[in-house]
């Protein structure tokens, strides 16, 4: 059995989505400075790095992060590669892909390849998912959507349009994935996003693994 680890790390050099909180890591007590341990004091928005978004992001009264299924959040997960020269996966996209029997689905594109380099920060040219697409999945049955960049949605979209036809549908959305070095194929993914209890409620930072299935 291997595990990959796909959360993306958190530091002062993680691209965030435009408008979102930036990283701040900082020493709040140290070792080396006489306190009894080293503490760090952590800013940074709940849309950082890998993260989930729960259905309260964008429709009010819905489900908030610290009341999201662990039934959903790990399970089996199929790894979908999509072709370097797709930048909108649209439903004519889906209808290639054999996702008939699949209730996670991961889309690994040619985002994966950016987190190979962050210093130039966000890419706004990041393969999205299309709403045809969105409505296609949630006809499939599929109750979590993965994709390798910072949000499903493509930048400055008049509408969060695929957002909602996901959340709204009850299909969990898991964004900044890290699936450079994940194989296309089936996995059981482990999915856990911080249990933060205060606030909107409307995502949170998470941890991600796949493991293979033999």
């Amino acid at each position: 059995m291997r595990i990959y680890d796909i959360s993306v790390p958190i530091s002062a050099a993680t691209p965030t989505y435009p408008g979102d909180p930036g990283v701040d890591i900082t020493q709040w007590a140290a070792l080396a400075d006489g306190d009894a341990a080293n503490v760090s004091l952590l800013h940074f928005g709940a849309h950082t790095a890998t993260h989930v978004d729960a259905p309260a992001h964008f429709i009010e009264g819905a489900p908030r992060v610290d009341a999201m299924s662990l039934e959903t959040l790990i399970g089996p997960a199929q790894v979908v590669s999509i072709p370097d020269d797709v930048n909108a996966i649209d439903a004519r996209v889906l209808s290639a892909l054999d996702l008939k029997k699949a209730s996670r689905v991961l889309f690994k594109t040619r985002n994966s390849a950016f987190w190979s380099n962050m210093s130039g920060g966000f890419r706004k040219d990041f393969t999205h998912l299309d709403p045809d697409a969105a409505r296609a999945l949630v006809e499939l049955g599929v109750r979590l959507v993965g994709i390798d960049y910072l949000s499903v949605e493509k930048f400055q979209a008049v509408r969060h349009e695929t957002h909602e036809i996901l959340l709204s549908n009850g299909v969990v959305i898991v964004e900044g994935l890290d699936l450079r070095e994940v194989p296309a194929g089936d996995y059981e993914l482990i999915c856990l996003p911080l249990r933060i209890a205060e606030g909107t409620g409307d995502g949170a930072p998470a941890r991600a693994v796949l493991r293979t299935l033999d």
